[in-house]
């Protein structure tokens, strides 16, 4: 069996113009620890976007906090008013959904946002919940015995390996 290969790089490029087209005037970048914060942190300066994108956190609004724990991620850190604003929410790898709830859950601690939309690198498919990424560089199946992860180089490169589950 052939292992899954992914050019992130590629797929950056694609995550790019497809934020340069959710963009409305004002919006704020904010993306989720880690992969997503290190994507909104490029996307942010490629696009040469005003201010600071923001970085959040689902820590404290997941439903698996009993099992899991508090995870090892910053707080949220929003280095701007959310109340009316359109927000694009980005992250590297969408699978079922449950992230995202929290996301927005801790989202909406801060205020109301006029909008929110979701782009990621990749839709691994998979969902739990009734949540639908606005714009997704690649779709893709994995079995869920295996997890997607994006890595970062001290260089910026984007890369991907694919890992089997315990």
């Amino acid at each position: 069996m052939t292992a899954l290969q992914l050019d992130a790089e590629a797929l950056y490029a694609e995550l790019r113009a497809g934020v340069r087209g959710l963009l409305q005037a004002d919006a704020a970048l904010v993306g989720i620890w880690s992969g997503g914060a290190w994507l909104a942190e490029q996307l942010h300066a490629d696009l040469a976007l005003p201010g600071r994108p923001g970085v959040i956190s689902s820590a404290l609004h997941r439903d698996d906090f009993g099992s899991r724990g508090l995870a090892a991620a910053p707080a949220t850190h929003l280095p701007f008013e959310v109340e009316g604003r359109p927000i694009v929410l980005v992250d590297d790898v969408l699978y079922t959904g449950r992230t995202i709830r929290a996301v927005v859950n801790e989202l909406y601690d801060f205020g109301r946002p006029a909008s929110v939309r979701l782009a990621v690198l990749v839709d691994r498919g998979g969902r739990e919940l009734p949540i639908e990424a606005a714009y997704a560089a690649a779709r893709l199946v994995l079995p869920s015995t295996q997890s997607l992860q994006l890595a970062r180089d001290e260089g910026g490169r984007f890369s991907f390996s694919v890992r089997e589950r315990r």
